[in-house]
C-alpha cells in the first residue's frame, strides 16, 4: 500500500500538478498586488473619491457590498487578461521553435549498409 501511493505521488502528473498550485498561488498573490496597489489607485482613485470612500471593497448600498464584489470582478479579469498575454507569448514561442529547421540527421550505420547494397546491386 505505501509503494503504491509513493509511486502515485512519484508519478509526473502529481509532481506537476503540485507545481501548478503552488505557482497559482504565488501568481494569485501578484495579481491581488497588481490590483489593489496600482489599478485601484490610478484608474480608481476619482470614482472612489466621488463615493467617499477610501477603499474599493469598503463601498455598499443598503449593506450589499458591491465594491466587494466589483474588486473581485476586477481581480479575475487582470488574472484572466494576463493568463490569455502568458499563453499567447508560449504560442509564440513555440511557434518560433517549430519553424526552426531540423538539421537532416545522420542515417544509421543500418541504413548506410543498406545503402552501400543498393548502389552494389545497381552497378551489377
Amino acid at each position: 500500500m505505501l509503494s503504491e501511493f509513493r509511486k502515485f505521488i512519484l508519478r509526473g502528473n502529481v509532481l506537476d500538478l503540485a507545481v501548478a498550485v503552488i505557482v497559482g498561488a504565488a501568481f494569485g498573490a501578484i495579481v491581488t498586488s497588481l490590483i489593489t496597489d496600482l489599478v485601484t489607485p490610478l484608474l480608481l482613485q476619482p470614482a472612489m473619491e466621488v463615493l467617499g470612500v477610501a477603499e474599493l471593497e469598503k463601498v455598499q448600498w443598503r449593506g450589499i457590498k458591491y465594491g466587494k464584489f466589483l474588486a473581485s470582478v476586477i481581480t479575475f479579469l487582470a488574472t484572466a487578461f494576463i493568463v490569455f498575454l502568458l499563453i499567447q507569448a508560449a504560442r509564440r514561442l513555440k511557434a518560433t521553435e517549430e519553424a526552426k529547421p531540423t538539421p537532416p540527421s545522420q542515417p544509421s550505420r543500418q541504413e548506410q549498409l543498406l545503402e552501400e547494397i543498393r548502389d552494389l546491386l545497381r552497378k551489377r
